[in-house]
Order: structure tokens, then sequence, then C-alpha cells
């Protein structure tokens, strides 16, 4: 059975460890603030002293911090992961991040004969709980098949999407589409006040007719708009680098852009 490191145990990520450990594999946790460790307790889960020693106890490190320079700090530094993994160990980048990041990480973990997948994950603390995550992978056939059995303790459908780094295109396109559902549930929402209605009993109607969406549930848990959503930062992110990367092949976010933009600037 792989032994299994993690990094990441925010709100998400420490219900997928719970899981992964809860599910019978070796399990060591490195985290910066003594309190992430509490969901650990009682467990068989490992400590690490420093994120080199986890890389060292480790087949697979699973990577589930906020941004790109988490990733690289995590991973590449000189008391890094990286340098404590054995040759044949994998990365799981499960954060949404650039996906030239997710090559930059392979090319420096190729030197060791470490691979690299990325795993971006979508559901939420919740969903990683009940083994309900959206798991969406990129990578090497062979490495992809190597983390399924780790990715199947808390994701529930796992969709392997294309070569490294597509889990995270996937995952951009995604999230810069929630956003602008979002926008488009507020107008609704707030043209349903405009026409005398009930916005709470629209949204319930709606929910359960052609125009339902994840956004439009999200929104109408809402009730004073978007005003200060609080995963706005993440949000912003990930459009940008989504800009970035099409910006790169030539071409535009179109009316995707415009309509994610324009929910931002509520938010």
């Amino acid at each position: 059975m792989l032994r299994v490191g993690f990094v990441g145990l925010g709100d998400q990520g420490a219900p997928m460890a719970r899981r992964i450990v809860d599910e019978g594999f070796p399990l060591t946790v490195w985290a910066r603030r003594a309190a992430s460790l509490a969901p650990f307790e009682g467990t068989p889960a490992a400590t690490a002293r420093d994120l080199a020693e986890l890389g060292r106890r480790s087949d697979l490190v699973g990577i589930c911090v906020v941004d790109d320079d988490d990733v690289r700090s995590v991973v590449a530094a000189p008391d890094g992961v990286l340098g404590g993994m054995s040759p044949g160990g994998l990365i799981v980048v499960h954060s949404t991040v650039h996906p030239r990041t997710c090559h930059e990480i392979a090319a420096l973990a190729r030197d060791g004969g470490v691979a690299v997948v990325d795993a971006p994950v979508s559901g939420g603390g919740l969903a990683a709980a009940a083994r309900k995550l959206l798991v969406l992978v990129g990578g090497a056939d062979a490495d992809i098949e190597r983390a399924l059995p780790v990715l199947r303790t808390f994701g529930d459908p796992v969709v392997p999407v294309g070569p490294l780094g597509s889990g995270e295109l996937v995952k951009l396109v995604n999230n810069a589409l929630m956003t602008a559902q979002l926008g488009l549930a507020d107008d609704a929402l707030r043209l349903a006040s405009v026409l005398g209605l009930d916005p709470s009993r629209v949204a319930g109607a709606v929910l359960q007719a052609s125009g339902a969406s994840f956004s439009l549930g999200v929104r109408s848990r809402m009730p004073a708009g978007l005003e200060g959503f609080v995963a706005h930062r993440l949000l912003r992110k990930d459009l940008d680098i989504l800009a970035s990367v099409v910006d790169a092949a030539g071409s535009g976010l179109g009316a995707l852009g415009d309509a994610a933009e324009s929910a931002l600037g509520r938010m």
C-alpha cells in the first residue's frame, strides 16, 4: 500500500487527508500550525517535523495549498518535499494553479525520478468527507493509475482529462463559468425583487426548472447578495490565470470573461 503524505490541511484539505487515513493508507501530514493537525488526533496518521521528512516518508504526496507560490515553496524549496522523496515517488497537485507551475514542478521532479500529476478538486470540505469530491486529473496514464486508489478515498467522480496540466485547465474553465453564473443568478434574483416577487421563492422554483445551476443555489443562500463573498479572492486568482493562459494561446475570454468580471465587481 502506498505511503501517503499530505500538505495543506485547510477546510478542504483536512477532510481529504482524513479520508485517506480512514481508508487505511499509511498517512504522514505536515502543517505550519499545530491547530491544523487536530483532526488527526486519535488516528494512525504520523506527523512530519518538516517537509523533507514528509517526502522521505511518502511514496505519494498530495499538495492542497492556496496558490502557485505556495506550491513552489512546499515542493521545490531547498527543504521542500521534493528534496526528501525517492525515485519512483509521485506528487499530486490538488491546488488550482497555472498549468505552467505543474510543468515547472514536473521538470524539477524528473531529475530525481519523481513524477507529477495535477488533480484539482471541486466540491468543498463536506463533499470530501462524504467521498463526493470531483477530482479532475491530468498526467501520464501510468502515473494517474498509481494515484487512483488514493484519489478515490475522497473523490467520486475521479475524471482523467488529459496530459499534465489538463486538470488545471478544466478547473479554471469551470470556475470562470461558475463565477459568471453567480453574476447571472444575482441579476435574476434582483429582477425578481423588482417584479415584486419573493427572491427565495423564485430561487426555490427555478432550482427545479431549466434555469437551475449550482451558482443559483449558492446565490440563493446569500440574502445580502454577492458583496463580501468569501471566495472572491480565489475566484479572482483563477480568472486571472485563465485569462493569461488564453491570452498566450492568442485568444480571449469573450462573453464568459465579461460576465465573470461583472460578477467579481459586485463581490
